[in-house]
Formats: C-alpha cells, sequence, structure tokens
C-alpha cells in the first residue's frame, strides 16, 4: 500500500496536475483567441474592409493564436517545443516550395482586397485585356468581356500589370477627329459641331467642350472633338456623335473627305 501510494505521489499526481493544467491553458487560450480574433473582425468592418479580406485575416490570426496556445499546452505536458517548431519549420517551407506560384496568386490577391484597384462591376484593362469584374477571388480575377466571354486571370498577372479602370471616375471625356476638306470652311464646320454637342443633354457643359484644328493632314484638315460626359453615357454619346456630325456637316454643305490619289497616264508615241 505505501508503494502504491508512493508511485501515486511521484508520477500518477504530477502527470494529473500538468494534464490538467494544460487542458486548462488550452480552453482558456482558446477563449482568447476567439474573443480577439471577433474583436480584430469588428475593427475591421468598421473601417469597411472587404468582407473576403475580413474572413481571411480573422481566419490567419485565430489559427496563430489557436497554434500558440497549443504550443504552451504542450509545453507545459514537457514537451520539447523548440524540436517541433523545427518540424513545423521544414514542413512549411517544404509546402511553400511546392505551391510557390499558387502562394504568389494568394498575396497578390490580399494586396488586390486591401489596395482595392477596382471593384466588382468595374470595366478595366489589365495588361490588354478588357472586360467587366464579376468577382475578386484569393487566387484569380473573373471578368466577362462585352460579347459575353469569360476571362480568369491569376492575381500575380494582374498585381503585375497596368490596370486602367474606365469605371474609377465618375466622368470621362470622348476624343473624336473629324476630318474636313481643305476647300471647307473651318468656322462653319466648328459651328455645326458645337450645335450637335449643346443639342445633347447627356454632354456636360463643364468642363467645356474642346473643337480645335489638330492637323493638316494629307486628305484634310482634322478637328479634334472632346466634349465631356458621365461615365455610363460614354459609349452611347460616342456613336450618337460620330452618327450626327456626319449627318449635320454633309447638310451644312462640309465635305468629309477619305484618302484619294489621282493617277495621270501619259501615252508616248511610238518612233
Amino acid at each position: 500500500m505505501e508503494l502504491n501510494a508512493e508511485i501515486i505521489a511521484l508520477y500518477i499526481i504530477p502527470w494529473a496536475v500538468k494534464i490538467i493544467t494544460a487542458l486548462a491553458i488550452f480552453y482558456i487560450g482558446r477563449m482568447i483567441a476567439k474573443s480577439l480574433t471577433g474583436f480584430v473582425k469588428q475593427i475591421m468592418r468598421k473601417s469597411k474592409t472587404d468582407e473576403a479580406l475580413v474572413s481571411f485575416l480573422s481566419s490567419i490570426i485565430y489559427t496563430v493564436l489557436l497554434i500558440a496556445v497549443i504550443l504552451a499546452a504542450v509545453d507545459q505536458l514537457g514537451v520539447n517545443v523548440t524540436s517541433l517548431l523545427a518540424i513545423l519549420s521544414v514542413a512549411g517551407l517544404a509546402v511553400g516550395l511546392a505551391l510557390k506560384d499558387s502562394l504568389s496568386n494568394f498575396a497578390a490577391g490580399i494586396m488586390i482586397l486591401i489596395f482595392r484597384p477596382f471593384k466588382i462591376g468595374d470595366f478595366v484593362t489589365i495588361g490588354g485585356t478588357s472586360g467587366v469584374v464579376d468577382e475578386i477571388g484569393l487566387f484569380c480575377v473573373l471578368m466577362h468581356t462585352g460579347d459575353n466571354q469569360r476571362i480568369i486571370i491569376p492575381n500575380s498577372a494582374v498585381y503585375g500589370n497596368t490596370i486602367t479602370n474606365t469605371s474609377a471616375l465618375p466622368t470621362r471625356r470622348i476624343d473624336l477627329v473629324m476630318g474636313i476638306g481643305y476647300d471647307d470652311n473651318i468656322g462653319t464646320a466648328k459651328n455645326i459641331i458645337l450645335e450637335i454637342i449643346a443639342s445633347d443633354e447627356r454632354i456636360l457643359a463643364e468642363p467645356e467642350p474642346v473643337i480645335a484644328v489638330a492637323e493638316l493632314a494629307d486628305s484634310s484638315v482634322n478637328l479634334v472633338v472632346r466634349p465631356w460626359v458621365n461615365a455610363a453615357d460614354y459609349w452611347a454619346v460616342r456613336f450618337h456623335l460620330l452618327e450626327t456630325m456626319k449627318v449635320k456637316l454633309e447638310e451644312g454643305g462640309i465635305s468629309i473627305p477619305y484618302p484619294q490619289r489621282d493617277i495621270h497616264v501619259y501615252n508616248e508615241d511610238s518612233e
């Protein structure tokens, strides 16, 4: 009986205390990790952070805190935490090398969600590819073209390329070039174009539209026509202006020349 009591006192009780302490550390630590993660979520949501980024960062924070709690609990049991960390580091390095491209896309996805160069519904051009953004994921961006084709671009290609966001600003300038003949009156042509612009309510008064001679080309005098419109009206106004200017200029006696070449044929009498 005395031997059994000694064994209990030397081995069982200390191990029972260690196990109970480790379980207490894990339970309390997990509760603290959840509370801290919830607090960080609230802060990010108040700052209007993207929900996908909130979910991802909160998961990362909770995972890191939980790993710290587990290591503290395991250390209480007498396990060599340093060796365990070394094994985890080597495993993490091996996984990182194997998933290098995926991690690159993943990191770029985080940067896109943080800096938000575009949002869902924006019309963008990325590395020469244009379309409307449908989804911003952690690994790729999904878009569709004007003729309804699906485009999938890896995030590393998105973040590493020039991004042109056509929808970012509320207004856009339409840049048109209208050629008139050298024999036509420039003032008359400009007045006709001004009347067309003034009659279209979609064209903004400010900034003021610009109509000016841009080039004395080989076959025509080229006028630049640069009105400002709301971004949503850009294409409709552009198409309307091109058609209306041709019709009104021709009605006003202004010619719209096209490249021509005169060929002179000489007949030489044979000797």
